[in-house]
């Protein structure tokens, strides 16, 4: 199972593991990105972190980390743009869900993000919903 309940996604958080969700397409058609929250653990705090970054994938790439960033004008840091900080596993969960729209059903431990972004581009990159049909998070959250 490739979804995380929240007694995994509190635990590993609690033993130093990130867990991260992929939030789906942004920009253009012309111009594609995606993007994608990671939940991180710190020696104080957790930290809530969002990347966008351009949408280069094809079949065989699948790897975020290595594609640049949406906006090269922005400020953001090596691993993203810092969304929140939080004292527990739970807040930040709750932090990251409101500034991202992300949803709790849907975090993959660290580096799974890159099999959902590979689903999308094999179901075609769509535009309104997952590949296995669930709602994008909120744009507005996102924005």
């Amino acid at each position: 199972m490739r979804y995380l309940t929240e007694a995994f996604i509190v635990g590993a958080l609690k033993r130093g593991r990130p867990v991260e969700q992929f939030l789906g397409p942004v920009g253009t058609p012309v111009r594609r990105g995606v993007s994608y929250v990671e939940v991180r653990p710190t020696k104080t705090s957790y930290e809530v972190y969002v990347r966008t970054v351009e949408d280069i994938g094809h079949e065989r790439f699948f790897d975020l980390v290595e594609f640049p960033p949406f906006d090269a004008d922005e400020d953001e840091e090596e691993f993203g743009r810092l969304a929140a900080t939080a004292e527990d596993p739970s807040t930040a969960l709750t932090a990251a869900e409101e500034a991202t729209g992300a949803v709790r059903g849907r975090w993959v431990n660290e580096g799974m993000v890159q099999d959902e972004y590979g689903d999308f581009v094999r179901a075609g990159r769509p535009a309104d919903q997952s590949p296995d049909g669930q709602p994008w998070p909120s744009r507005g959250a996102r924005g």
